[in-house]
């Protein structure tokens, strides 16, 4: 392998979405993410072949070489938080006594519960009266596993690429969960019914699965605070926000 260097993106927080979705195509080991004032920065470790295919894929990027030691500092970007009451981290931090925990590994799929959509999703989640839930669009399954820890059951976890599906069913064993997690299409087949459903994707999408869901209350986000999903079946109950970003708890 040729020497590994960061290669950095920034993109309005308005494409973070898009930005993640297509980074993680091209550097599927993972990247990390920081929130800048109205902007996304995404930054990938990666060789001469990984830089050149971002470059092809992004107008601006920024290289910088790696300096040793940087197998171990990776890790520090990717922090416990707390939300609803659940502590949600990776396995190498300590978890606090005394709280429910969700231990992600990161990795393949997106979602490691630092991102402030699924930290205001879980905590919408801690309000909710606990039932059947459905995850779409479920990453790594945190969302999907918090609910377990939150008491909701069964829960079922849709996505539409297979490696979120099996890196859900990991990250659901290694926590010690049930979780059905299968591919799917929230928008273009039927979704299972359930009482809660749960989307943390980008706006379009959560309005399409809004149409296409069989539930009577929705966690949805995945976009910013100027935004708010619109559908005629559903009427918003509450709302959070966190860094620019927000998220909508809604009733048939």
């Amino acid at each position: 392998m040729s020497e590994l260097r960061r290669v950095s993106v920034r993109v309005p927080s308005s494409r973070g979405e898009e930005a993640r979705a297509l980074l993680l195509g091209l550097a599927p080991e993972g990247f990390e993410e920081r929130e800048l004032d109205g902007l996304v920065e995404l930054a990938a470790y990666t060789d001469e072949d990984g830089e050149a295919a971002i470059r092809g894929a992004f107008a601006e990027v920024s290289v910088v070489p790696v300096e040793a030691g940087w197998e171990g500092r990776w890790r520090d970007f990717h922090r416990p938080v707390e939300a609803g009451g659940i502590w949600i981290g990776p396995p190498w931090a300590p978890a606090p006594a005394g709280l429910p925990t969700v231990v992600i590994e990161p990795g393949l799929a997106f979602g490691t519960g630092s991102h402030a959509t699924t930290r205001l999703c879980v905590e919408l989640l801690a309000t909710v009266v606990r039932g059947s839930l459905v995850d779409v669009g479920c990453g790594s399954g945190v969302l999907a596993i918090a609910a377990r820890r939150l008491g909701f059951e069964p829960v079922t976890a849709i996505d539409i690429d297979p490696v979120a599906i099996d890196v859900t069913r990991a990250n659901a064993a290694a926590n010690g969960v049930v979780v059905e997690a299968r591919v799917g299409d929230a928008v273009g087949a039927a979704l299972p019914p359930a009482d809660v459903l749960v989307a943390n994707v980008s706006l379009a999408v959560v309005e399409d699965t809004l149409d296409n869901a069989v539930a009577t209350v929705a966690v949805t986000s995945g976009y910013l605070v100027g935004e708010r999903p619109e559908s005629p079946d559903w009427r918003p109950v509450a709302r959070r926000g966190l860094d620019g970003w927000a998220a909508d708890l809604l009733s048939r």
